[in-house]
């Protein structure tokens, strides 16, 4: 501070000055209107400790005083409680006005603060990994596409399931509203159509991490289906690229060419879309093939299928 006032009482530019030293200019220009005898010993801004509280009646407390209170509420039968509880129960035993953040202090100084309670996770996250597909139902991806119905000025959601090697959309879920409990449904559905639940063949399951995929239902449905769930890393949509590419290709060929009146019309036409992709759009990574098409060529030994790595 006095190198700082040195300069700037030389004529230069208190801003650059501060700048310079480090000092933030609302710390300068209050430690300048204190007297040193008040400006806290810590040397960080604020106003100084008072080292009282007041009753609601207007007579002063110690700190003290009240850390002696703060020690006989620890040692008898508020002695789980943490500051913000011990907060409430200065205010109601002794009329104090006095906020959680000051308790928290105070107990800070006397070292008596609760630990820290430890979040349990009772369905850990999963990440992706790197893999290589050489068959269908090894790895499936689900992710949600939105689409608008002008007529109704909302929006409606839909869920795919994707096998990653043969690209046909397994199943879906389209409406109004997609929570855990629909995804969960999903994943039912997929497996009996895909006549999984007889076998101890089970694929992983791939998604984002969106509020669905997270879910307690969702992750609870995967774990009684005998299913691994994994989610990519935030950021990183490419480890989701063959829903990723569906979506686009949903969007530039479907979605674009049409302005919805009603939902009822919005379900009609992307059914046929997804029917038209799933039994007669050619994929180019298919040999050509729709991807029904392609997956009984395979099951048929007609084609051989590409090993891809995700």
């Amino acid at each position: 501070m006095e190198i700082a006032d040195k300069w700037i009482k030389l004529g230069h530019v208190v801003s650059r000055i501060l700048r310079i030293v480090g000092v933030s200019e609302q710390i300068y220009y209050y430690r300048k209107k204190q007297p040193s005898s008040q400006v806290p010993s810590t040397g960080k801004g604020g106003r100084p400790v008072p080292g009282f509280s007041m009753t609601k009646a207007g007579v002063p407390i110690s700190d003290g005083q009240i850390q002696e209170w703060l020690c006989e509420l620890l040692n008898g039968e508020t002695d789980v409680y943490g500051y913000r509880k011990l907060t409430i129960c200065l205010q109601r035993e002794y009329n104090l006005v006095i906020n959680k953040k000051k308790v928290y202090r105070l107990l800070d100084e006397m070292e008596m603060l609760q630990p820290q309670r430890k979040k349990r996770i009772k369905h850990p996250r999963r990440l992706a990994n790197n893999r290589e597909i050489a068959a269908s139902n090894e790895l499936w991806e689900m992710d949600i596409k939105y689409g608008y119905i002008a007529g109704e000025q909302r929006f409606f959601y839909l869920l795919c399931v994707l096998d990653v090697l043969d690209r046909e959309i397994i199943d879906f879920h389209m409406g109004l509203s997609c929570e855990g409990k629909h995804a969960a449904g999903l994943i039912q559905r997929t497996l009996w159509q895909r006549q999984l639940f007889e076998t101890k063949q089970r694929p992983v399951i791939r998604t984002d991490n969106g509020p669905q995929f997270i879910s307690h239902v969702f992750e609870e449905a995967c774990e009684a289906y005998e299913v691994v769930h994994e989610r990519i890393p935030p950021k990183t949509p490419n480890k989701n690229a063959h829903i990723e590419s569906f979506h686009s290709l949903l969007e530039t060929e479907c979605l674009q060419r049409y302005e919805f009146g009603t939902y009822q019309e919005a379900y009609e036409v992307v059914t046929n879309y997804i029917c038209f992709y799933n039994e007669r759009r050619m994929h180019g990574s298919l040999f050509d093939l729709a991807p029904k098409l392609f997956r009984q060529a395979v099951a048929m030994q007609q084609v051989k299928a590409k090993k891809i790595k995700v």
